[in-house]
């Protein structure tokens, strides 16, 4: 198991050996820090679980909107050589750019196990 998963949030899994027990903390959430710890992967996964419980509450509680781990949006700088060729490999295929790159970017992904 790399990752955990839970409403859409994503965590880490490791070992820590000086207190002999599994860590995480949520992926992507550079303003928000979600850590969980757990004796075994029951115990970590349950952690992890109510820890983004609590946090999506607190939330609620404080009136304001749950930050998501990833948005969706995503900024890429790339040379200008490849942004042509990306451009032309889509016009090729008669979708835009975003599209072009969403969907090589889906099967990259995809080819990785996730």
């Amino acid at each position: 198991m790399d990752n955990l998963e839970y409403k859409g949030y994503f965590g880490s899994v490791e070992y820590n050996k000086t207190d002999d027990c599994l860590v995480g903390k949520v992926l992507g959430m550079s303003k928000d820090s979600i850590t969980y710890e757990g004796k075994d992967i029951t115990e970590l996964k349950a952690d992890f679980e109510a820890g983004i419980d609590s946090y999506i509450e607190g939330c609620e509680e404080l009136g304001i909107k749950p930050r998501k781990a990833f948005s969706g949006s995503l900024n890429v700088r790339i040379s200008s050589e490849i942004h042509s060729r990306v451009a032309m490999l889509a016009e090729k295929a008669g979708i835009s750019i975003n599209a072009f790159i969403k969907e090589t970017l889906e099967e990259k992904v995809s080819t990785a196990g996730f």
